[in-house]
């Protein structure tokens, strides 16, 4: 009897540290991931991490403009003088800036010669085209909009860009670039209420 006893002591006393170290390891490596299975790495503040940036053109009642791969309409600030942006802090969050982490590529009716980048001074890389930086608009929620056009806002207009990378100055702010579309009776960027960028919408989370 006292022998069998001695048996099962041996055994249970093998079988524990097993026990806890097959719990460690399941529980340990966990750290990369928050709650939900999902990693912990956080995002970019106004979306996903920028990646590798399209550049194409849609055609709308002010003429063809550029836009990104997703439809949204892109813009130049006048106040940007050659390849480096003048637009931070509070400008900067009404009008994103498009950056990317690759090089840009080229879709319908772009030339990939034409883009380039230029470093800002967080040390994001910022698409450029015919030399100019490129910027969304906050207020543009949905493909198509270009409640930016016109806008005289951070101490300069705000333009969509003609393929030929010239700024298009003709026209105001409307829903809808989509070929054929009306115009709408907003104009310029008023359409977010915010003549001087205290907008409350969270931007550039779509590109």
């Amino acid at each position: 009897m006292t022998r069998l006893r001695s048996k099962k002591l041996i055994a249970a006393t093998t079988v524990v540290p097993l026990l806890a170290a097959v719990v460690a390891a399941c529980g340990g490596g966990g750290g990369s991931y928050g709650s939900g299975g999902a990693p912990a790495n956080s995002n970019h503040a106004g979306g996903p991490p920028p990646g590798a940036v399209t550049v194409a053109t849609s055609t709308g009642a002010g003429g063809t403009h550029l836009v990104s791969g997703s439809g949204r309409s892109i813009y130049l600030w006048v106040a940007d003088k050659g390849s480096k942006s003048k637009c931070t802090g509070t400008c900067a969050r009404n009008w994103p800036p498009v950056v990317t982490t690759r090089a840009p590529t080229a879709g319908s009716g772009t030339n990939g010669a034409d883009l380039g980048t230029t470093m800002r001074s967080d040390g994001s890389k910022q698409v450029t085209y015919k030399g100019h930086p490129l910027y969304f608009f906050l207020g543009d929620q949905t493909p198509g909009a270009t409640y930016g056009q016109g806008s005289n806002q951070f101490g300069a207009r705000w333009w969509l860009v003609a393929p030929a990378g010239t700024a298009i100055t003709s026209g105001t702010g409307s829903s809808s670039a989509s070929s054929g579309a009306g115009n709408s009776s907003s104009t310029g960027g008023r359409h977010t209420g915010s003549s001087g960028g205290s907008s409350s919408q969270s931007g550039g989370g779509w590109g």
